[in-house]
């Protein structure tokens, strides 16, 4: 038998995989398994100018369809992996088929949180997840409606921003007392909060759905404030879950994620994981991190072809992430989890700023909006690990080019 990788799931990490495989002239045989029905693609823009009807479905894709058709490169799409059999090295398909491997890749990423209400199944209520799911959405949004957003994260506001650009009635529910709790200072919710009233959102804090009633179609729902708000379309967007049954059902070691060591091997040193549903040590923080970004993915990707290629390991790169909003390019460097203290610099009312997150006084984070340079700086000094004088940046006696620069 020649040799054949087998890629479970067809996201934005299975795709670099796949690129990456090929770049190398990877000799053997590439197996590509995915639940949907395309080919893999960005999820980013669904919510951003997918939604918003400024990108065609075929520029969501990272490789051109032609990409796969190479004979070295086979596809199963609407297909599921449904067991994984270690002893065999096979794994068996929704289809009945069995497929070898030498290598396995789960790139098996993630699936939205559902709402726990106890309300019957009414038309117009959605998830944002998939190209399907926003298909579905604007297919609703032929007209003037009334859109209640269920959440108050990136989703929930990516979404709120590009609908009421659309012209639409939009309110948002968020469950916690500030937008964006879980991941921002209590000085960039409310920077946000302000820019998304400013646009006409209405935003309800400290409100969750209890309820949805309509006439097979979703009419209105009721709030936990005892208010019945009019809907014509629901759009919930609460998290996500790791997919990490998978592995767990073929005693691979899961920790709510995938567990993989520092060059994505889980605790099979056939089976790799990458990607969303992974948990990996992280040489920056020094702890055990589950990341949900493009950025992780791709790197992840590069990091298990490169040992599976017999390459070097890379070095760990700071995690970031973007959220587009109106007019607003938000860019997060790094975890801002734990920290102790905050600075921001630059002024809210300028609309271009930066929140910088420390830790006994080192930079962990920085959030930076419409202020690209302010990202890059804080990338650099969070990678470097070194100690500042948070006194003297408050006061302004130094600044983040001085200590680019001081290094």
């Amino acid at each position: 038998m020649g040799k054949k990788i087998v890629i479970v799931g067809a996201g934005h990490a299975a795709g670099q995989v796949i690129t990456l495989l090929k770049q190398k002239k990877y000799a053997g045989e590439i197996i590509l398994i995915g639940e949907e029905s395309y080919l893999p693609y960005q999820r980013p823009p669904l919510s951003k100018k997918f939604l918003a009807n400024k990108l065609a479905i075929d520029r969501l894709y990272l490789k051109p369809t032609e990409f796969y058709d190479d004979s070295t490169i086979k596809k199963y799409l609407d297909t599921k992996v449904i067991s994984i059999n270690r002893k065999r090295k096979s794994v068996e398909l929704s289809n009945g088929e069995e497929v070898s491997y030498n290598k396995l890749v789960l790139s098996v990423g993630s699936r939205v949180r559902r709402l726990n209400i106890n309300s019957p199944k009414l038309h117009g209520i959605h998830y944002l997840r998939k190209i399907d799911d926003v298909i579905s959405i604007k297919s609703e949004l032929n007209k003037k409606k009334n859109i209640v957003i269920i959440g108050g994260g990136y989703i929930g506001l990516e979404t709120a921003a590009v609908t009421r650009e659309l012209g639409h009635n939009v309110t948002v529910l968020e469950k916690d007392s500030r937008l964006l709790s879980r991941v921002v200072s209590p000085e960039i919710s409310d920077f946000f909060e302000i820019e998304h009233a400013r646009n006409g959102v209405k935003l309800k804090l400290s409100t969750s759905v209890i309820d949805f009633y309509g006439d097979k179609r979703i009419e209105s729902l009721k709030t936990s404030n005892g208010e019945i708000i009019p809907a014509d379309i629901v759009i919930i967007g609460i998290g996500i879950k790791p997919n990490f049954e998978l592995a767990e059902d073929a005693n691979l070691k899961v920790n709510n994620g995938i567990i993989v060591n520092d060059v994505c091997q889980t605790s099979d040193s056939n089976i790799y994981a990458v990607g969303d549903c992974t948990i990996q040590p992280n040489e920056i923080y020094n702890r055990n991190i589950r990341l949900e970004s493009v950025q992780n993915a791709l790197e992840q990707a590069k990091i298990a072809v490169g040992n599976i290629c017999g390459e070097s390991r890379s070095k760990t790169q700071v995690p970031w992430f973007w959220s587009d909003q109106f007019d607003l390019k938000l860019q997060i460097a790094g975890l801002s989890d734990g920290y102790d203290k905050t600075i921001v610099v630059g002024k809210p009312s300028d609309r271009s700023f930066a929140c910088l997150y420390f830790k006994n006084n080192r930079l962990i984070a920085a959030d930076a909006i419409n202020a690209a340079s302010e990202f890059i700086m804080s990338k650099k000094l969070i990678a470097s690990k070194k100690t500042i004088d948070t006194d003297k940046l408050e006061n302004k006696t130094i600044d983040l080019k001085d200590l680019i620069e001081g290094e």
